[in-house]
Order: C-alpha cells, then sequence, then structure tokens
C-alpha cells in the first residue's frame, strides 16, 4: 500500500519530480488500468501511444459504436472539445427504386375520413331523343284533296261535324286535337305521319257522297225565277246556292252573306265579270273564282267561311267555303249567266 504522506509511489520516485509524459495525460489509459489490473507496471512509450490514440479520437470526433442490444448510452467527450459533428455515415441511405424490396404488408385500410362516398339513388338525365319527329303532312292554311279526306274520316269518328271543304282551317285544326287527345298522341293540331296512320287504321275509305255531299243544309225549294235557263239561285233562307239548268240542279254548296251592316243585295242579276285570283282592293282580301254580279258584290271561294263557318260574314259577297265546287262552277258559269238572291 503506498504512503499517502511520502508523495512516492511504491519504488520512491517523486511524482512532481520530473515532466513525464503521464503528467501531459488527463489520467491513465486503458492500456494501463489493464496492466495496473494485472499486476504489471505501465512503460512510458506504451502510455505515451495509447493516450495520443484517446486525444486523436476525442479530436476527430468518432464514438464508439454500441453493441448489439445494449441501451442508448451518451458518448463520451473530452473536456474542452468542441461538440462533435455527426457523421454522415451513421445514417443509412435510403435504398433507391431498384435496389428496394417489394414490401409484402397489407395495403392499409380506408379510414373512415377517406372512405369512398355512398353511391346516390339519383338517376342520370335521360338524354334527347335524337329521332326526328314524324313528318307534318297536313297543317293549318292547308287545301287539298287529302284534307277533304282528313275531314271525311274524321267526320265518321265524330270530330269533325261539317260538311267536308278540302280547307284546313281552326275548325279542322280542333278536331285533330280532339282526336289526338283521345288517342294519346301529341296534341298539336296539325296531321303528322303518325297521326295520319291511326286516323287510317281506325276509319274506312270514304264514298264520293262523303267527300262532296251535296249541302250541310237542305236545298231550299227553288225560287219561280230560277226555273228557266241558267241560273244561280242563291237562297238566304237555307243558306245554299243551287246552280240550275232549266229548273234542274246540277250542283249545290254552302253559301253565307254580309252582316247587317254590309248586306248582299237581293234581286234577279247577271255575271258580268269572271275573275279567277282576284283580291279586294277595298279590304285586300283574296277573292278567288268570283263572279260579280251587282258592283263589288261576287260569288268568290272564302278560306275564312271554310276555317270558321259560319261564325264570321262578309262584306256584301256570297261566300262559298268548297273550293272544288266553286272552281268547278266558275269554268260552267259565263258572263250573262241569270244570279237570284231571294228568302
Amino acid at each position: 500500500m503506498a504512503d499517502t504522506n511520502s508523495g512516492r509511489d511504491g519504488r520512491g520516485a517523486s511524482d512532481t519530480g520530473g515532466t513525464g509524459a503521464s503528467e501531459a495525460l488527463p489520467g491513465p489509459g486503458p492500456d494501463m488500468a489493464a496492466e495496473r489490473c494485472a499486476g504489471g507496471k505501465p512503460r512510458g512509450r506504451r502510455v505515451a501511444a495509447a493516450s495520443l490514440v484517446a486525444l486523436a479520437a476525442l479530436a476527430t470526433g468518432c464514438e464508439p459504436g454500441t453493441a448489439a442490444g445494449a441501451q442508448d448510452v451518451p458518448p463520451v467527450r473530452a473536456t474542452q472539445a468542441a461538440a462533435p459533428t455527426p457523421s454522415p455515415f451513421l445514417t443509412a441511405p435510403a435504398p433507391t427504386t431498384e435496389d428496394a424490396e417489394p414490401s409484402t404488408a397489407p395495403p392499409p385500410s380506408p379510414s373512415a375520413s377517406t372512405a369512398a362516398p355512398a353511391p346516390t339513388t339519383a338517376r342520370p338525365a335521360p338524354e334527347p331523343s335524337t329521332a326526328p319527329p314524324p313528318r307534318v303532312l297536313m297543317r293549318t292554311g292547308s287545301e287539298s284533296e287529302r284534307v277533304r279526306e282528313l275531314q271525311a274520316r274524321l267526320r265518321q269518328i265524330g270530330h269533325f261535324g261539317r260538311n267536308p271543304t278540302g280547307y284546313y282551317g281552326s275548325v279542322t285544326a280542333d278536331a285533330v286535337r280532339s282526336f289526338q287527345a283521345k288517342r294519346r298522341l301529341p296534341v298539336t293540331g296539325s296531321t303528322d305521319a303518325v297521326t295520319w296512320q291511326r286516323l287510317l287504321a281506325m276509319t274506312r275509305v270514304p264514298t264520293s257522297a262523303e267527300l262532296d255531299p251535296p249541302t250541310e243544309r237542305p236545298v231550299a225549294a227553288p225560287d219561280e225565277r230560277c226555273l228557266k235557263g241558267r241560273v244561280l239561285c242563291i237562297s238566304k233562307k237555307s243558306r245554299t246556292l243551287a246552280w240550275m239548268n232549266d229548273g234542274k240542279v246540277v250542283s249545290a254548296m254552302d253559301v253565307r252573306f254580309g252582316s247587317e251592316y254590309t248586306p248582299t243585295r237581293e234581286g234577279v242579276f247577271e255575271v258580268f265579270w269572271k275573275s279567277r285570283d282576284h283580291v279586294s282592293t277595298l279590304y285586300d282580301t283574296p277573292m278567288p273564282y268570283a263572279l260579280f254580279f251587282s258592283g263589288g258584290q261576287a260569288v268568290h271561294y272564302s278560306a275564312d267561311f271554310a276555317a270558321n263557318g259560319y261564325g264570321g260574314a262578309s262584306h256584301g259577297c256570297v261566300n262559298v267555303r268548297d273550293k272544288k265546287k266553286v272552281a268547278a262552277l266558275f269554268d260552267q258559269v259565263k258572263n250573262g249567266d241569270k244570279v237570284v238572291v231571294s228568302w
């Protein structure tokens, strides 16, 4: 046991008497400690070398590795040494795409916040149909034999209450709307291909009497002035016109007259002017197949009469609503033929 008061070690050497390498070291190195534990004596060179190695390690900031399974231990730092800079080699570099192995872990299940929205029950709006609408065959303003057949067929099933005229007016349009509504077709008032085919399937071919009835009203007994010669015999009472030849009725047709403010004149007259495509200069109104008999008054076709019936009146002329009949009459009547207008 060393004498703590003598200042010497076991061999009597003084600790303060020289400038040995051990005085420059902060403490015994690991080799010296090992030698002392083994009972040996430290040598100066080995101690100095070990001390230099320790100093070099502290100066370069190197840290001892951690044994497998060891707990985290703070690194040994030298007194008055700067904080060591972490080595970039302590953290393993992230693997590149080529080096990375595919993960075998299952994909994470979606959380409640990222769950797919529940499907809605709303149905998408139907796309508009690209099919073209049915072709319109007849509409308001049309005038033809097919219109006459349309009217006769509508009359067969109770949708048209008048004699066919061949003119497509408001009365015919209303009859077509009634037919379309009852059959759950688009209610347009125009006769398209679908409406026409449905009507054909429900009716028969009209007879000549259905297509060209004499008149809507019975022809009145002729005035005695109508019994001789070629006469246009016109009755305000029956509202009919009879084209007569020596007391025989050649053809008959419905007519209407002027209002109380523009009455049709009564008496015996003669046809003095025929104008096939006449237009009134006073009223700017078409007067086809006009047979003038008294001033500006004439027998002529009236589209308004064909369309609206007896709901209107003329400005004094004798209106005919059957264009086919008045056209035939125009071709037969000559200037000078008699005209009789009576009650």
